[in-house]
């Protein structure tokens, strides 16, 4: 039995090849063609997201860190025989730690300031006025519009 031969395109193409300057250089020269428009940015401003940042590294993180310390702490304690500690403490005491995590990334965004300066070092005087930034960007763009109107 004859096997099939496939017949293979061969035919005298030749592929482009760039440097990588050249190819760097059409990239430029295309992208700079490229003509985006200009919208308002409605997003949250650099200085913000970085305060909001510093808020949930310390309100979120350190509990994060804390509750998956949890289980070496444990680890440790149970294998050393210094103490006798039930599994289900651990996964309690570590769930609460998670939780407490969750709620510290809430408290840091909401408690960040939008104002240039810093604000106080708790910020919980931004929470109501940060909930309804919250409420009002997810309402429609209709009813937004409306609102400021």
């Amino acid at each position: 039995m004859k096997k099939k031969q496939t017949k293979k395109k061969t035919q005298n193409k030749k592929k482009k090849i760039y440097s990588e300057t050249t190819a760097f250089a059409n990239l430029e020269k295309t992208s700079n063609s490229v003509i985006t428009p200009k919208r308002s940015s409605s997003g949250i401003p650099k200085y913000v997201a970085d305060r909001m940042a510093r808020r949930i590294f310390f309100t979120a993180g350190i509990p994060t860190i804390l509750g998956m310390s949890v289980f070496v702490v444990s680890y440790i304690i149970v294998t050393r025989n210094i103490a006798e500690i039930p599994p289900s403490s651990t996964i309690a005491i570590s769930a609460l730690f998670f939780l407490l995590g969750l709620a510290g990334l809430s408290f840091g965004i909401l408690s960040a300031s939008w104002d240039k300066e810093p604000g106080s070092f708790f910020g919980i005087e931004n929470i109501p006025m940060n909930i309804q930034r919250v409420k009002a960007a997810f309402k429609p763009a209709t009813q937004n519009s409306e609102d400021k109107s």
